[in-house]
């Protein structure tokens, strides 16, 4: 087959991203995350659907995927609001080093029992999808306008914006470990003290760095503004990962910082930012997406299904309940909620990927089962969250619905509550 000219190139890229934003509001439409609808059209356009796009290159995907996330972090950050951050800091961080930890050490002691994986590789599956995905997470929550009470919608956004690298580390150690068997699990300590101190030195200031250049540059609004934004959340990364410390924490932190200062051109940014995680988002769906080959997935379906099983009724709860056991403001109707709104998205196929580039033997079992898990806790857990938290009795009145309440009159409000209450 001829390869095809540049145009021709611009032309497909450009339908697939058109029809993947389509695929995901029509998913979105059945109650479905969005991204199963862009993960859906990747296979489609892939080597077992009608587009039969021929894409192998896991190297790739992985970078696609970590470009990605930088920037769906960043805008995380600046959508987060400080005050939140300050309230779930210590719950937050305990789901995302020690809930990680115990997340993966239950999925790999299942995977060895269960469907009788050696230990190093169900390690690494545990290592891999142990993390929540930010990505899925603030698209649900902002999404829906579900509105939770307390501090129950700051602690899981701030949890999946920060347990990326505790999953990274792991996921590197395992790999290690795998390359080099006498390698000592103690020598890595400092290595992820390092990575956790670095990132966050780094993300705080390259973050006041952004606000201090807008403020005295004085781009008050779109245009250049736009650029320094790009540039903060690339900054922040590569700087941090070339200091030794983490890349991903460090965007994070970076638009934190960045999103809780004053600015003229602060709303703009953020919009602008919004846009680009969406992009991001539709971008890294469609790649991993096109890196999956449906017809070889039927081999994992019984392995996927007991590791979902086990991730979402056992691994997922017994971390939350353990790392905010000291929590009392936390009762057990929302430790429940948060076990399962700890949805898994693309972050676990981008992990999935690491072993694949890494040449691990085994390492396309393991991607194939990630991305199955992944495929099952989106279509199970995504459309039941907001029915959960009804059920729970811990979710508040739709933001959007008051605000369309606040706008109309009074009578008017009170003779269309039950038609308000079914707006979307």
């Amino acid at each position: 087959m001829a390869p095809l000219d540049i145009e021709s190139v611009l032309l497909i890229i450009g339908i697939l991203l058109l029809t993947t934003v389509l695929a995901g509001s029509l998913s979105s439409r059945f109650g479905l995350p969005a991204l199963i609808g862009f993960l859906g059209l990747g296979m489609l356009a892939g080597v077992d659907g009608p587009g039969a796009i021929v894409f192998s290159d896991f190297s790739l995907a992985q970078s696609v995927g970590t470009a990605s996330l930088i920037f769906i972090l960043f805008s995380g950050g600046l959508d987060t609001a400080w005050q939140d951050v300050r309230r779930v800091a210590a719950p937050a961080l305990m789901l995302a080093t020690l809930g990680v930890f115990v997340s993966a050490g239950i999925v790999a002691g299942s995977a060895i029992l269960l469907i009788g994986a050696a230990p190093l590789e169900a390690a690494l599956l545990g290592a891999i999808i142990a993390s929540t995905d930010a990505a899925a997470v603030f698209a649900i929550l902002r999404s829906t306008g579900l509105d939770l009470h307390g501090d129950v919608p700051a602690l899981i956004e701030v949890e999946s914006g920060s347990n990326d690298p505790m999953a990274i580390f792991l996921v590197g150690a395992v790999l290690l470990f795998i390359a080099a068997p006498d390698a000592s699990p103690l020598a890595l300590v400092p290595e992820f003290a390092v990575q956790m101190v670095m990132g966050a030195i780094v993300g705080v200031v390259v973050g006041y760095a952004m606000v201090g250049l807008l403020k005295r540059g004085g781009y008050r609004q779109g245009g250049l503004a736009f650029v320094i934004s790009i540039a903060t959340a690339l900054i922040a990364f590569g700087l941090a990962q070339i200091l030794s410390g983490n890349g991903f924490l460090a965007a994070y932190l970076a638009g934190l910082v960045a999103g809780n200062q004053r600015y003229a051109a602060k709303r703009t940014v953020s919009t602008f930012q919004d846009g680009m995680a969406w992009l991001a988002q539709v971008a890294m769906f469609l790649t991993l997406g096109l890196l999956v080959t449906p017809s070889e997935l039927a081999p994992v379906i019984f392995p996927g299904i007991i590791m979902t099983v086990v991730l979402m009724f056992i691994a997922r709860p017994v971390s939350v309940f353990l790392c905010l056991a000291p929590f009392r403001r936390f009762g057990w109707r929302s430790k429940l909620f948060v076990s399962w709104a700890g949805l898994r998205g693309a972050v676990p196929i981008v992990l999935a990927t690491f072993p694949m580039v890494a040449g691990v033997p085994g390492a396309f079992t393991i991607f194939n089962i990630v991305f199955f898990v992944v495929l099952l806790s989106s279509i199970i857990q995504g459309p039941t969250i907001n029915w959960l938290a009804r059920k729970l009795d811990i979710a508040g009145h739709d933001r959007r619905v008051a605000e369309r309440e606040a706008r109309a009159s009074p009578a008017d409000a009170a003779a269309r509550p039950e038609q308000a209450a079914r707006q979307p």
